[in-house]
C-alpha cells in the first residue's frame, strides 16, 4: 500500500520531500496532537488510521473525521505555523512516512504542484468534518458504525480491527454498552465477527448496505478533490 497524496506527485516534486521523509510506525492508541500543542511534524499513512477526535471541557469525546492513505496528518503547517484543533490519536497500528513541518513549508514553497495538493486535502478534509457533524447528528448508531468500519477497512490492508470498546464508545459518542449492543447486532446479521476488542468483516456488501448515505459522500469528496496519481 502507499500514500495517495505522495503518489500523486510527479517525481522532481517528491524529489524536493524525499531525503527528508523517515519511515515510521505508530502503535495504537499513540496520541500525536492534542488541542493547543504546536504541530511540528507531519505524517503520511500508508497502512492504517488516525483519529482526530473534538474534546469538550468535560472530558467528553467524538470521532470528526480520520486521516488514512489517502491523506496526511498535520498538513496545514506546510503552509505556516500551526497549532491542533483536535486530539489526534493513532485508531489503527500505522505504518507511513513523516516529516517535519519545516521542511514540508520549504517543498512547499518551491512547487505549485505540492500548494495544489495541500489546498485540495484541506477542503477534502473539511468536507470529511462536516458530513461527520450531520452524520452524528442524524443517523442511527448502527448506520455510522458500518460506515466507520468501511471507512477503516478502506484504509488497512487486513480484515480485521483490533479496537476497544471504549475507543469505539468514544469515536462513535455512545455508551460501551451500546456498542456491544451494535456489534452483536451486526454479527447476527452476519456482517461481522465480533470479540472483546476485535471485529472482523465477514460481510463487506452487507455493510455498505446498512451504512449510512455518509459513507460514500466522503469517499467521493475525496475522489473529486485529491489528484489522481501521478
Amino acid at each position: 500500500m502507499q500514500n495517495l497524496l505522495l503518489a500523486a506527485l510527479p517525481p522532481e516534486d517528491l524529489g524536493l520531500m524525499t531525503p527528508h521523509l523517515a519511515q515510521v510506525e505508530l502503535e495504537r492508541g499513540k496520541l500525536l496532537y492534542d488541542p493547543g500543542d504546536r504541530v511540528e511534524t507531519i505524517y503520511f499513512p500508508t497502512d492504517g488510521v488516525i483519529s482526530l477526535m473534538t474534546l469538550m471541557e468535560n472530558g467528553a469525546a467524538i470521532e470528526s473525521a480520520t486521516i488514512g492513505r489517502e491523506g496526511a496528518l498535520g498538513l496545514p503547517a506546510a503552509v505556516s505555523p500551526r497549532a491542533s484543533l483536535v486530539r489526534a490519536i493513532v485508531q489503527t497500528p500505522t505504518r507511513g512516512v513523516r516529516i517535519s513541518a519545516a521542511q514540508m513549508h520549504e517543498a512547499w514553497q518551491k512547487s505549485p504542484r505540492i500548494r495544489e495538493i495541500v489546498d485540495r486535502h484541506g477542503e477534502a478534509l473539511f468536507g470529511h468534518a462536516i458530513q461527520s457533524v450531520a452524520c452524528n447528528a442524524l443517523h442511527s448508531v448502527e448506520a455510522r458504525f458500518c460506515r466507520w468500519l468501511l471507512t477503516c477497512h478502506d484504509r488497512i490492508s487486513t480484515d480485521t480491527i483490533a479496537l476497544t470498546q471504549e475507543f469505539l464508545a468514544d469515536m462513535l459518542g455512545v455508551q460501551r454498552t451500546t456498542v456491544t449492543a451494535v456489534a452483536r447486532a451486526l454479527q447476527e446479521k452476519g456482517a461481522i465477527r465480533y470479540r472483546r476488542g476485535v471485529v472482523d468483516i465477514i460481510d463487506r456488501a452487507a455493510l455498505e448496505q446498512l451504512a449510512c448515505e455518509c459513507y460514500g459522500v466522503i469517499r467521493r469528496t475525496y475522489e473529486r478533490l485529491l489528484p489522481p496519481e501521478a
